[in-house]
């Protein structure tokens, strides 16, 4: 494991009022070829999905490497560090936290030991029997295995620890065992020294695409990684279904009945616009929403501007729909990502012009429509409001490209609490009046799954209409293994050598 600079604390962004992303997960075998610069650049692809920590675990046939630290993509790995990643198989993560503190000791791929090797294991989505979970990994191998044993408090720890409790098993048989145990939304990639491995959940909450190379295969969060690095893209992973790659092929096998509940939100927000969900493009589809959204709230204005980058589509559309011209009334700072600087009261309250600044000439004496992808907390917009009647603007309309979001994600999007969330116990006029807006125009919930061409029933909602399509423990929270119990627990299982630094390290554990 690698040790870089930059270091996140848990008050470092308080600059976001959207919803945080979920995590990115990348995995390719081709022998052969670089597979640590593959996972980089497919990470690379994939870093809008998580900011905190990224990592990637190369196997050579012998050996798994690790080499994983706090930070951006490019802040982690340089051309050195990916150099000393030799093997075929690899897998990668970036990571936004939803269990588990934002720390070092959290950052994925997770390792484990397996009776059949090692396995390093990157996950995208959230558990929701994380309790369930500890009990059956306590029983079967105790706590103090793995990467539980060095301060690692995420779900994913556990399953590699499940992985693990299945003497005389292969990796394979013992995931698919363990799978039947997991609940939440998951899409899972991981390798041991020689096989790549990929699942998703039966309701398929969390994306996850297969792709060919010449000579290889790839499995991602979006298929827009598989196009940065040349690859085909072959199918979705399906619900339920478990892959294997080594030298014998492609295997699948499920361990699950699908029942598909795909996230809504990916087609609004989550997923880059050049990734195709479904068969859909959701460049298209988020055009297509600010068409329908002008014609369920049409306003007399001179000029629609979108907040870039996620508002820009729809506004897109929203023009073409209204015969409003389209313009840039908004520059975004592309050098800012997530701040790793705690700024003060002061600066607090400026904070939103790190981001985004107004272009004055465009918007003075103009009517404007923002077109923006969503309303949280109401921060944001209120401030992108203030800023444009600053810059001159006469009037400001809001429209937003999804409805009213009033339920927290418990599936690895997250979002504020309840709460928190301004659409709460407010009405869409009582929101309006909080942001400073002349009127305010969210797409209906029906309209928006109609242009995403996903049946409903095949959909998640809950943030929008708080049905939930896998049960939700009503004790359910994200520091279940934040226990300091656990560091009392009897070493259980003898480990292999113990995590003393951040450098990269060679072996099982």
């Amino acid at each position: 494991m690698a040790h870089g600079e930059a270091q996140l604390s848990e008050e470092s962004d308080h600059l976001e009022d959207g919803p945080q992303d979920a995590c990115g997960v990348f995995g390719v075998w081709a022998p052969g070829e670089e597979v640590a610069k593959l996972a980089y650049f497919g990470l690379y692809a994939l870093q809008h999905r998580g900011q905190e920590s990224a990592g990637i675990a190369v196997g050579n046939g012998d050996n798994l490497l690790v080499y994983k630290d706090m930070g951006l993509v490019s802040q982690v790995f340089d051309e050195s560090a990916l150099n000393t990643l030799r093997g075929h198989v690899a897998v990668g993560h970036t990571r936004y936290s939803t269990t588990g503190a934002s720390e070092w000791q959290n950052a994925q791929p997770t390792l484990g030991a397996t009776p059949a090797g090692t396995v390093a294991l990157g996950h995208n989505g959230n558990l929701t029997n994380t309790a369930e979970l500890l009990e059956l990994v306590r029983e079967r191998v105790g706590s103090h295995v793995g990467e539980l044993r060095y301060g690692n408090t995420t779900d994913t720890a556990l399953v590699a620890a499940l992985f693990g409790s299945y003497a005389g098993r292969t990796l394979q048989d013992s995931a698919a065992a363990a799978l039947a145990h997991v609940r939440g939304a998951f899409s899972f990639v991981f390798c041991d020294e020689s096989t790549l491995y990929a699942a998703r959940d039966p309701q398929g909450v969390r994306p996850l695409v297969l792709g060919s190379l010449e000579h290889g295969w790839v499995v991602a969060s979006e298929t827009a990684a598989l196009d940065i690095v040349g690859a085909s893209v072959i199918r979705e992973v399906e619900p339920g279904e478990l892959i294997a790659v080594d030298a014998d092929g492609l295997r699948s096998r499920r361990f699950a009945e699908p029942d598909p509940k795909g996230c809504l939100f990916e087609f609004v927000y989550l997923a880059r616009p050049d990734t195709n969900i479904s068969g859909r493009s959701v460049h298209e589809t988020r055009v297509e929403i600010g068409r329908r959204l002008a014609r369920e709230h049409p306003i007399d204005a001179d000029l629609v501007i979108p907040v870039p980058e996620s508002g820009t589509p729809a506004a897109v559309g929203y023009a073409e729909e209204s015969g409003i011209p389209y313009g840039v009334g908004l520059v975004k700072n592309s050098y800012v990502g997530r701040t790793f600087i705690q700024p003060s009261q002061t600066l607090r309250q400026l904070g939103i012009r790190l981001k985004l600044n107004p272009l004055r000439e465009m918007v003075a004496g103009k009517r404007l429509i923002v077109v923006d992808d969503s309303v949280v907390r109401g921060n944001t917009q209120r401030a992108l409001v203030g800023m444009l009647r600053e810059a001159g603007a006469t009037e400001v309309h809001v429209r937003i490209s999804s409805p009213p979001v009033k339920w927290p994600c418990f599936y690895g999007l997250d979002f504020a609490s309840r709460t928190e969330l301004i659409a709460n116990g407010l009405s869409v006029d009582e929101i309006r009046h909080s942001i400073g807006a002349d009127s305010l125009g969210y797409v209906a919930l029906d309209t928006l799954i109609e242009t995403t061409t996903v049946a409903k029933k095949d959909l998640c909602r809950a943030c929008f209409d708080g049905v939930y399509p896998i049960e939700v423990p009503r004790a359910q929270h994200a520091g279940v293994l934040d226990d300091p119990q656990l560091s009392e627990l009897p070493v259980d299982t003898p480990g292999g050598p113990e995590i003393t630094s951040r450098e990269a390290y060679v072996g099982t554990i």
